[in-house]
């Protein structure tokens, strides 16, 4: 039998009393009432005891998935940075590959030559080099035309505020011609 039909039965039986109140109640009735009052009273204990253990339960659950939750995104992060990396190095990968190396024609040598490995690398260094050179070579005679550029945009710049001294000394001279013919004959 459930609460709920327990505790009906506890009215049901409250109103027959209360009907016959002007009747004192029969002792069995009497303890009957308190019985089913006690029984009553332990079910809803059980009941609360119950109702507490699955809220405990819903939280504990509410937890865990949000630290699965948690750890999911901080392993979907991890994964993303990983798939940033690896276009990153697919990128350096493929412009290691595009690059031109000395190649072994140039040093006179055929290229079916077994050379060891510290002779290729030594030819290659010095390819390097040279092509280090020729390319600080070519950012020096930049930057003198650069600074030559600079030096005729300075001239040019004194030159217009010279200009602009001139023009105003011009102005004040033509005032008086400026004047006459403002006169009315």
């Amino acid at each position: 039998m459930d609460a709920r039909q327990k505790c009906m039965d506890l009215v049901d039986l409250a109103e027959r009393s209360a009907t016959s109140a002007s009747q004192t109640l029969p002792s069995e009735t009497k303890v009957q009432l308190s019985q089913q009052l006690r029984q009553l009273n332990a079910d809803l204990g059980d009941l609360r005891e119950s109702s507490r253990e699955s809220i405990f339960e819903v939280r504990a659950t509410k937890q865990n998935t949000a630290e699965a939750r948690q750890e999911i995104d901080r392993l979907h992060l991890q994964l993303q940075n990983l798939y940033y990396e690896e276009r990153h190095l697919q990128g350096e990968i493929s412009a290691c590959e595009s690059y031109e190396y000395f190649p072994l024609r140039e040093a006179g040598k055929p290229e079916d030559s077994h050379d060891d490995e510290k002779s290729l690398m030594f030819a290659r260094i010095n390819h390097e080099l040279a092509e280090r050179e020729t390319l600080e070579q070519q950012r020096q005679e930049l930057l003198k035309r650069k600074q030559g550029l600079i030096a005729d945009n300075k001239k040019r710049k004194d030159d217009l505020a010279s200009l602009d001294k001139d023009l105003e000394t011009f102005i004040d001279a033509a005032k008086p011609i400026q004047k006459l013919f403002e006169k009315q004959y």
